[in-house]
Order: C-alpha cells, then sequence, then structure tokens
C-alpha cells in the first residue's frame, strides 16, 4: 500500500465578519503545494452572502478601505452550495492528502470547515489544520505573539503580492509556507 504525499492548500478566507453563520464568506482562495513549494493547482470563488446573515459594521469600515479587493470579491458570484461542491471535487483531484494550510489557520480554516460541512457535508481536510503562524513561532523560538510577519526573516518571502484578493493571498502564503518547510527540514 502506497501513502499519498501530502499536497499542502494554502488558504486565504475574505469575509464580512469574524464568525460564519452570523457573517458570510465573501472569497476564498487556494493555491495546492507540493514541499518543494511547486504549485499544483489553484481554486477560487466569490461567494453569495447568507441567506440572513449580516455584515459586522467593523470589518465593514475596513473593507471601506480595501475597494479594489472589495470590488474583485463582489464579481462572478456563485451559490455557496455549488462553490463548496466544486471545491471537494478539486480538493478529491489532487494528486494527494489536502493539509490546509493558513495565517491564521483559525480564521481561514473556521470559515472554510463550516462552510465544507454546511454545503457539501464533508471536508476533504478532516478537521485539522496547519497554522504558519505556529510554525513561525517554533522556527524564531520566540513567544507565539512575537511570531508576525514584520518579525520573519525576508528569505522567507517570495516576491508575491498580498493585497486582500483571496486567491492572491493564498499564493503568497504558501510559498511562505514552503520556505519556512524547507529551513525547518534542512534544520537552519
Amino acid at each position: 500500500m502506497s501513502v499519498k504525499i501530502e499536497i499542502y492548500v494554502s488558504t486565504d478566507v475574505e469575509a464580512d465578519g469574524p464568525i460564519p453563520g452570523v457573517n458570510s464568506m465573501l472569497s476564498f482562495g487556494s493555491a495546492a503545494y507540493l514541499a518543494d513549494k511547486t504549485l499544483v493547482s489553484t481554486f477560487t470563488a466569490n461567494l453569495e452572502t447568507l441567506p440572513g446573515a449580516a455584515a459586522d459594521p467593523k470589518t465593514m469600515e475596513w473593507w471601506k478601505s480595501q475597494p479594489e479587493a472589495w470590488k474583485a470579491c463582489r464579481e462572478n458570484l456563485q451559490s455557496p452550495e455549488k462553490a463548496m461542491k466544486d471545491y471537494v471535487a478539486w480538493l478529491k483531484g489532487l494528486p494527494g492528502t489536502p493539509v490546509f494550510v493558513g495565517y491564521p489557520a483559525t480564521y481561514d480554516f473556521l470559515f472554510m470547515y463550516w462552510y465544507l460541512i454546511r454545503f457539501a457535508g464533508e471536508s476533504p481536510f478532516s478537521h485539522s489544520a496547519l497554522d504558519i503562524k505556529t510554525l513561525a513561532m517554533a522556527l524564531l523560538k520566540t513567544d507565539y505573539r512575537k511570531a508576525t510577519k514584520k518579525n520573519m526573516p525576508k528569505r522567507w518571502f517570495d516576491p508575491l503580492p498580498h493585497n486582500h484578493r483571496a486567491l492572491d493571498d493564498a499564493i503568497e502564503q504558501g510559498a511562505l509556507f514552503c520556505n519556512m518547510l524547507k529551513e525547518l527540514r534542512e534544520g537552519k
């Protein structure tokens, strides 16, 4: 019996508030990477808001400072049902076992897991996620609250945009994760 390789699925979520159900996920993007930073495939979707959900006023105030990202996540909307079922099919079609990767995983995975269970009835990630910030804490040998991007070494970052467009951010954070994973495995 052969063991499937792990595919690191860096995922970024844009939402109109802090929690799913009460608030809506507006957009998500996933970038599937091999450990060597080979980008295998990507997936992105902009979603219709949930019936009965309401946008959080503080979050919407932040969105006012991001007009281009807001516009991008409100184009070509899909129903959550369609998007999540298509996403599960995409995940199952990857050439290995998908591992959710997020920054911070607690926020992005909260939305993704809720939407996957609610609209697709399953999560190919099971109920676990890998947090980039926690990995940074371990590599930097520092406190969790000090493991922020501004305190991370420049060598971990590729020249990729971080613009609050879900797929762009997922690609950028996935490359960051792969660079960190390489150092972890090399024992640096």
